[in-house]
C-alpha cells in the first residue's frame, strides 16, 4: 500500500477502484457466447440497472469465459484509483463512452442465401467495473491467462461481498450475424496483448 493509500485511509475515506477489462474471444466457443452477453444485457435493461441483478449477470459471463477458457486469446486491462466517489464515476462515464464507440461490426453481404448467418471469428468483450477496497489481482497485468482466470474469479467474489459499485458490459459484435473481421479486430482494439 502506498503512502497516498495509507493516508487517505487513515481520513477515513473510501478507496474505488475503476477498470475495464478487454477479452479476446476466437473459436468455436466464441460466437455462442454473443448469446449469453445479448441475454444478460437485455436482463440489465429489464432491471432498470440494478446492480444485483447486474452482478449475477456478470457472475454468469464470469463463469461461462472460465469455462472456455481455451477461447481467450487476448486481454487488456486499464484502471485507476480513486478517494471521490464522483471522480470514479466520471471515470466510469468515460469509459462506458469509449466502449460504445467500439461496436465496429460489419453485414456480411457475401452469401445471397438468407437462411445462412455469418458467424464472426472474433468477439470482444469488455467488462467496465468499479469497486470499493482492493483487489490486487484486478490491479495487475492481465495480459497472462492464468492472472485474467484469477482476476475472473475475483469479479465474482466481488458481486459476492456487494463490493460492486458499477458494472457495465459491451461487446463487439453487438448482436448475431454481425462479424468483426481481423482487421477490425487490430484497428479498434489495439490495446490487447496474446494471451
Amino acid at each position: 500500500m502506498g503512502w497516498r493509500d495509507r493516508a487517505e485511509q487513515l481520513r477515513g475515506r473510501t478507496r474505488f477502484v475503476v477498470s475495464r477489462i478487454m477479452i479476446h474471444l476466437a473459436g468455436e466457443d466464441a460466437p455462442p457466447q454473443l448469446g449469453l452477453f445479448n441475454r444478460v444485457a437485455q436482463q440489465a435493461i429489464d432491471a432498470e440497472g440494478d446492480l444485483t441483478a447486474m452482478g449475477e449477470g456478470l457472475v454468469e459471463i464470469c463463469e461461462s469465459l472460465l469455462r472456455i477458457s481455451s477461447s481467450l486469446r487476448a486481454a487488456a486491462n486499464e484502471g485507476d484509483i480513486f478517494w471521490n466517489e464522483g471522480e470514479a464515476s466520471d471515470y466510469v462515464n468515460e469509459l462506458f463512452t469509449d466502449s460504445a464507440q467500439r461496436y465496429l461490426s460489419d453485414i456480411s453481404a457475401e452469401d445471397d442465401d438468407p437462411l445462412s448467418v455469418p458467424v464472426t471469428p472474433n468477439v470482444v468483450l469488455m467488462l467496465t467495473i468499479a469497486y470499493t477496497g482492493k483487489m490486487e489481482s484486478l490491479e495487475t497485468d492481465l495480459s497472462d491467462i492464468e492472472a485474467l482466470e484469477t482476476a475472473l474469479k475475483d469479479l465474482i467474489n466481488l458481486h459476492y461481498q456487494n463490493r460492486l459499485r458499477a458494472i457495465q458490459i459491451h461487446f463487439s459484435p453487438a448482436t448475431f450475424g454481425e462479424e468483426l473481421t481481423d482487421d477490425q479486430l487490430l484497428e479498434n482494439f489495439p490495446e490487447l496483448i496474446p494471451l
